[in-house]
């Protein structure tokens, strides 16, 4: 009785069985593939070219999104107008203006507008030759040359406008309407006045 005591409690223990815990047995606890961490036959490299574009040459930006309500029978329509103002950063800038019932369709239309509207003005390096005062409809708008590192000191239409024709350094004040279309035109008609010092010689000869 005391030697089937003994020779029972020398007997090994059974392995414990895989029950209830890890299933995924040998050789399926990595599932990144051979290779170890990630490496080797690996998922292959997403490529992100879903919205690649050809590069403008031209800087875009909406000044300002105009939304129309007409009411008919059925309910009321709606027709969107945007204003673009697009430039090349090298002293050229123009203004477009475009409808149409979807937003993105104004916007397209407003900016190939404003590229076939470009014009060029006089800077020197990155800021404005001298003082100037624009002025259309009701806006009024003043441009003051500012020193190096000053930055843009403006707002709204001027702002966009003088960024996207390339200045860096400019003091300016809005004295009229609030228009978006008149700020920007009256930007653009101070900026037209500008003159360089050779030009200036030239007129007084």
């Amino acid at each position: 009785m005391s030697e089937e005591t003994n020779n029972a409690a020398a007997a090994p223990a059974p392995a414990p069985s895989n029950q209830g815990g890890d299933r995924r047995g040998p050789g399926q606890g990595n599932r990144r593939g051979q290779g170890g961490q990630g490496g080797g036959q690996g998922r292959p490299p997403r490529r992100d070219n879903r919205n690649e574009a050809p590069a403008s040459e031209f800087n875009d930006k909406v000044v300002h999104v105009n939304r129309c309500s007409k009411v008919v029978k059925g309910g009321r329509r709606f027709n969107f107008a945007a204003l673009v103002v697009a430039g090349d950063g090298k002293g050229r800038v123009g203004v477009g203006y475009g409808k149409a019932k979807e937003v993105p369709d104004a916007i397209r239309k407003g900016t190939d507008r404003a590229h076939r509207a470009l014009a060029s003005f006089n800077l020197r390096n990155n800021t404005i030759p001298h003082e100037v005062i624009g002025r259309a409809d009701g806006g009024v708008v003043m441009l003051r040359p500012a020193a190096p590192g000053t930055g843009l000191i403006a707002g709204g239409g001027v702002r966009a406008v003088l960024e996207v024709v390339g200045l860096k350094d400019v003091l300016s004040k809005s004295m009229g309407s609030n228009n978006p279309q008149a700020i920007v035109k009256a930007t653009l008609d101070g900026l037209s006045q500008l003159r360089t010092l050779e030009q200036i010689k030239i007129l007084r000869s």
